[in-house]
């Protein structure tokens, strides 16, 4: 069972509401116009209307193809425009697919509900009754005031991105190494799919504002195009928010790669201190295996030991404080040798 409502504008711009479509194709005879709002209605309750109102199967098979991209169609009694409304919350973009036919006495707005099984058009008879003097004027008018506030809640979901790749930022400068880079590419994901709607409608309301949709009058023509430009601005947004995304990727491997080369430098210099120790100990160690094999007692033999050792030992100190300094050397002369090469 569908949650829709069904008005009837009359001629002196008051704002009825009727129980059923077919009271609402009723009262077209009396004057005004109808606006029937359908929330996740059958295909049976749309095509009731095809012979009352003109409109063409291929259009309402298209109210129930969620993988349709927005467009405006042009019929004879009517045109057929798809629109998307968006939503971002808990770190997930959700877009809301919107079916509008718009004709000479009479709008149709066709839509389901959202994540928290609410009517994605929500409040907007309330939004419709506060802007009523220039609902009344005609279905034109009434959908201007129906797309203003789809477009501004777009809005809304941009400065939820804005925040969150904010946030996103923090945590990177914060604690690189326990960022979660997943976060950043399905947000890049979601602006693709962002941006590519916003493309296709904003393509749509170029020819609306062209004229090139008959009903739409030419003196609503100026609200779309105030529409129009708040589309374009937030397409513009997600572009913005798009280099963001991956300036914040690029400043994330950036760092990244800073904090690896410090650990490979501290590794490095780690290294290099247990080298310069093992280097200078290994000649240590090969006379020190000599004596103790006792071939210094053997070679001044056992009664001058308390000599042979003691010098033997004195040999050794000397020998690690040369090879100390052999070293040091050496590597002043090859940082020295770098340096000018460098240079030249």
């Amino acid at each position: 069972m569908s949650i829709s409502s069904f008005y009837h504008i009359s001629k002196d711009g008051q704002l009825i509401k009727v129980p059923t479509a077919e009271s609402a194709l009723a009262a077209i005879s009396t004057g005004g116009f109808i606006w029937l709002n359908f929330c996740q209605p059958s295909k049976e309750e749309l095509t009731k209307l095809i012979e009352p109102l003109g409109l063409h199967p291929l259009a309402i098979e298209d109210c129930f193809d969620e993988n349709q991209i927005p467009k405006i169609e042009d019929y004879p009694s009517n045109t057929f425009i798809l629109f998307n409304a968006f939503s971002y919350a808990n770190q997930a973009l959700k877009m809301y697919e919107i079916d509008i036919f718009i004709g000479k006495n009479f709008l149709i707005t066709v839509s389901g509900q959202d994540s928290e099984n609410k009517p994605v058009l929500k409040d907007v008879e309330r939004l419709v009754e506060l802007q009523m003097q220039n609902a009344q004027q005609g279905p034109s008018f009434l959908l201007h005031v129906i797309l203003d506030k789809i477009i501004d809640e777009k809005f809304l979901a941009g400065e939820a991105i804005e925040e969150e790749l904010n946030s996103i930022e923090e945590e990177i400068l914060a604690d690189v190494p326990r960022f979660n880079p997943s976060a950043l590419m399905h947000l890049r994901r979601d602006l693709l799919e962002l941006r590519k709607c916003l493309f296709h409608e904003r393509e749509l309301l170029v020819k609306i504002c062209r004229k090139d949709c008959l009903f739409i009058s030419d003196r609503a023509i100026y609200f779309y195009r105030d529409i129009y430009d708040h589309l374009a601005k937030c397409f513009e947004l997600s572009e913005s928010s798009r280099d963001i995304v991956t300036s914040l990727m690029e400043m994330y491997l950036s760092l990244l790669n800073n904090q690896m080369a410090q650990s490979s430098n501290a590794t490095n210099a780690t290294v290099r201190r247990l080298t310069f120790i093992t280097t200078i100990f290994m000649p240590l160690t090969l006379l020190a295996g000599i004596g103790g094999m006792s071939e210094w007692t053997m070679m001044t033999g056992a009664d001058n030991w308390k000599f042979s050792y003691p010098l033997f030992l004195l040999g050794m100190l000397f020998l690690g404080i040369a090879n100390y300094y052999l070293i040091q050397w050496v590597e002043k002369r090859g940082r020295k040798w770098d340096g000018s090469k460098s240079k030249s």
